[in-house]
């Protein structure tokens, strides 16, 4: 197997790969994943495209380090330069689904050219993918059926349109069908939160503060093994705050907690609290609480 990633720039040389026949639009395609071929000596490419994919009765494919296993229907997003892997078993008998592959030319001077960066999802980690309801899978690949249908007609002047069309409207249902995910998967949710206020709590009680300074939103992420990304979108679905905010809010309740119930100074409290400079720490207090610091001390003499 090769060690290094293959790197992947065009539609037709997927096609190549996969032994198919010439690609109908050299910039927008899709592959049927059961014909994905096991023989090709790669097992880690990088596509210079965008990649939809829904996959169903796959446990051995490999998004960056993670592993997918799972049995209903399973959509995953990879924007240009990601890493796709495949296990050393190969491609499973049983995979079903389709990959949908974009390059960003296609996009060019559309709508979604721009807009296709505020879908987040497709920074998520292969452990956040997103699992369909039967009715939702139907849906998505009613939509994929328009996309394909379309570019493997004759083009005309309004093939183009109608394909960014339909692929805003996919990406729009993906979009929804995540933050209902978000709300759905209660208990791999909050224990994703009970993990966060973990965390935070012992970072704050401890001298990481002193010796680290503020806990950073990667750092965060990284202990809670989902992408800051994800994580972003999650807190911001159950909770109005995105992970920074969390952080802060953590910041201000232990500047509260020192500030009236100990005798130390503003500065050696900001300086405890991982700030550098006193008027940093004083300015952030003020943000959060409509007060100084001084002014919250001597609400409690």
């Amino acid at each position: 197997m090769t060690e290094k990633p293959y790197r992947i720039k065009s539609i037709t040389e997927i096609h190549r790969l996969m032994e198919l026949p010439k690609p109908h639009h050299p910039l927008i395609g899709m592959i049927d994943v059961s014909r994905l071929k096991n023989d090709t000596g790669i097992n880690a490419v990088i596509f210079d495209l965008y990649v939809i994919s829904l996959k169903r009765g796959c446990d051995k494919l490999l998004y960056g380090q993670q592993k997918y296993d799972f049995d209903e229907g399973l959509m995953a997003f990879m924007s240009p330069g990601q890493i796709l892997r495949g296990e050393e078993n190969g491609v499973p008998s049983n995979l079903e689904g389709w990959m949908l592959f974009i390059h960003p030319d296609f996009l060019w001077n559309t709508s979604l050219a721009k807009k296709i960066k505020k879908y987040e999802f497709f920074d998520y980690a292969s452990n956040e993918a997103l699992f369909l309801s039967g009715k939702e899978e139907m849906l998505i690949n009613g939509i994929m059926e328009n996309i394909e249908n379309e570019y493997e007609a004759n083009i005309d002047k309004f093939s183009h349109d109608i394909i960014i069309s339909n692929l805003e409207t996919l990406l729009n249902y993906a979009e929804r069908f995540y933050q209902r995910q978000f709300i759905t998967r209660k208990i791999t949710n909050h224990q994703i939160l009970d993990k966060l206020e973990k965390l935070l709590s012992d970072y704050f009680n401890g001298d990481d503060l002193i010796t680290k300074g503020l806990p950073t939103v990667q750092y965060i992420s990284d202990n809670l093994n989902v992408s800051s990304t994800y994580l972003r979108s999650l807190l911001k679905t159950l909770t109005g705050q995105n992970t920074q905010q969390h952080i802060h809010d953590k910041l201000i309740e232990k500047a509260k907690e020192k500030l009236s119930t100990t005798d130390l100074s503003v500065s050696e409290i900001a300086y405890e609290l991982g700030f550098e400079h006193l008027q940093s720490f004083s300015k952030l207090f003020k943000t959060k609480t409509k007060v100084s610091p001084l002014e919250f001390r001597k609400s409690f003499n």
